[in-house]
């Protein structure tokens, strides 16, 4: 069993009132600093604090969103989301002054805290008092799209589906039992398109409020620098999404016609987009929840030793909630647990294939939580997305070398392989739509919903519209965005998943190669939290930080050369 580390700073067993944690952030603004020695103990001191709020926060959110409707719980998360994090913030930025004016600043290892100091002084530049009551807001009213997502299903053949469930019929052989399901699982998420759009319009103005008040034109640039986005602007990501129309987008309509092709249709439709073209039966890696992780464990084991026994440890002490049901957010998510050390993963198991990929995505995430958790402060740990999902995306493509504990049978295990890489490629189009979308929507802050509904359906039909024909259908598309969970709740994080799917090719590109070192590499690199720049991790990974249209060319020729081996 794992244990919360010891606290040196803080009482053991604190509950979490603002009445006992005031004196904290008062004791830490007002103590005397005399050495360098006594700033880097007052920064521990710091990290423990934030440390435990964190933990804290973390267990309020994963019990939410494990049952949405559940009140008590829901309360619990907005308790601290209204009562206590908008009284941190004030403090927080007292602290971080504190610790730019010391006279012991300068020094500080540069090298050690060069990230941690860059990313406080950005901070001070942002902060607003006037912002904290509209994050607060913020975040209680982004939380409502998993209360009100949660809540859906739907009735197939006299049976209740949750949507992710239901989802699992679009892999059935019989056209129109796809069909059936696809239009059953639109029509319950348009019956909401209207919540959800008042939702958004919401979301979006208190945003610009929040640019505004920071001294910004747009929600846009605000969050490029909230983000820390110090290795590439907005322009970098317009050449990115073209890089990616240009090189990827037509190997994926050469691979559409080869699916038309096979399954004997005029037209794909978006129900015929994740049959098997083969016509074989959906793919059943594993029988349930228990199974799924069970086999998990064998698959990171096999990989390495240290790797099965992380998920060994999170089965072991209770910290997965894997299979779909009614009031279960959806999605999925890997949480760290900061004071703890290891990390809860939640997911929407509906036993199928890509419930595979989700595990072993996820348990990247463990992982990364696990390495990094002895660095010396909260902060170091605190990894970018393009750093984070390099953890897990390069994880899905390690992990196929030991896929056979999922399939005896070495057709299923070369379909497998082969579903997963073109996934891959999938992947980046969509992102860069999703991606687009939102530098539209800030950029564009006073839009009507017609309006957003127009620029999606252009932007996605940019990319190949997921190359069906969504004739008869146009509802569905242009509110599909509706169902991107990131777009509602964590604006701009996305773009990362294409760069990290990049790097993820490149480290698994190097792992064929040797196996040793490229696990060696990667691993390496994880270690590292955030205490080294973008660049310098994914040079210690043996990779490039690149997107230009060459590298995106060469990764995913790369990767067609692999699919057609298979």
């Amino acid at each position: 069993m794992i244990h919360k580390k010891q606290k040196h700073y803080i009482p053991e067993n604190l509950e979490m009132q603002w009445g006992n944690l005031e004196p904290l952030f008062v004791e830490l603004r007002d103590r005397a600093i005399n050495s360098v020695e006594e700033l880097e103990q007052w920064l521990r001191d710091r990290s423990e604090v934030e440390a435990a709020l964190e933990e804290n926060f973390a267990w309020r959110y994963i019990k939410m969103t494990c049952n949405t409707a559940d009140e008590n719980l829901l309360k619990d998360f907005q308790y601290f989301a209204t009562e206590i994090e908008p009284k941190i913030a004030p403090y927080s930025n007292e602290l971080n002054k504190k610790l730019v004016n010391s006279e012991f600043f300068d020094k500080l290892d540069s090298e050690k805290y060069f990230i941690y100091l860059r990313g406080v002084k950005r901070a001070l530049e942002l902060f607003r008092e006037e912002n904290i009551p509209l994050q607060t807001e913020i975040q209680v009213e982004q939380q409502k799209y998993q209360s009100i997502t949660g809540a859906m299903s739907v009735e197939i053949d006299g049976k209740e589906f949750t949507l992710e469930q239901a989802a699992a019929i679009l892999k059935n052989t019989d056209r129109a039992k796809r069909q059936e399901a696809w239009e059953k699982i639109t029509g319950r998420r348009l019956q909401d398109k209207d919540q959800l759009d008042s939702l958004f319009d919401h979301l979006r103005g208190l945003r610009h409020q929040v640019a505004l008040n920071a001294g910004f034109e747009n929600f846009r640039d605000y969050m490029f620098q909230a983000l820390g986005r110090f290795d590439y602007t907005p322009q970098d990501c317009y050449e990115f999404h073209e890089a990616i129309e240009r090189e990827v987008v037509p190997v994926l309509e050469e691979l559409a016609n080869k699916r038309k092709e096979a399954l004997g249709l005029p037209e794909l439709k978006p129900w015929d987009m994740d049959v098997d073209p083969s016509g074989q039966a959906p793919l059943k890696p594993f029988k349930d929840g228990n199974d799924l992780i069970e086999k998990s464990i064998q698959c990171f084991s096999n990989i390495s030793r240290y790797l099965g026994e992380r998920l060994e440890i999170m089965k072991d002490n209770g910290l997965f909630d894997v299979e779909s049901r009614k009031g279960k957010a959806p999605g999925g998510y890997n949480y760290p647990l900061a004071e703890t050390g290891a990390p809860f993963i939640f997911m929407n198991s509906a036993n199928t294939f890509r419930d595979l990929t989700t595990m072993v995505h996820e348990g990247g995430h463990a992982v990364h939580t696990f390495l990094t958790a002895d660095l010396e402060l909260n902060d170091f740990k605190h990894c970018p997305s393009e750093v984070a999902e390099l953890a897990s995306m390069s994880m899905e493509l390690i992990s196929m070398d030991q896929w056979n504990v999922y399939f005896e049978n070495q057709e299923e295990l070369k379909r497998a392989r082969r579903d997963q890489l073109i996934d891959v490629i999938k992947t980046l189009p969509w992102v860069a739509v999703v991606d687009q979308f939102q530098h539209w929507i800030y950029t564009n802050p006073d839009h009507t919903d017609e309006q957003r509904r127009d620029a999606w359906v252009q932007i996605y039909q940019r990319f190949g519209a997921g190359f069906a024909d969504w004739s008869g259908h146009s509802d569905a598309l242009a509110n599909l965005w509706q169902k991107q969970l990131h777009i509602f709740e964590v604006p701009f994080y996305y773009i990362e998943y294409g760069m990290a799917q990049l790097g993820a090719i490149a480290v698994w590109k190097n792992y064929k190669e040797n196996p040793e070192q490229g696990l060696e590499q990667y691993l390496n690199a994880l270690k590292l939290g955030y205490t080294k720049t973008i660049r310098e991790i994914y040079e210690t990974a043996g990779i490039k930080f690149d997107f230009s249209a060459a590298y995106v060319k060469d990764l995913v020729q790369f990767v067609k050369a692999e699919l057609e081996n298979l």
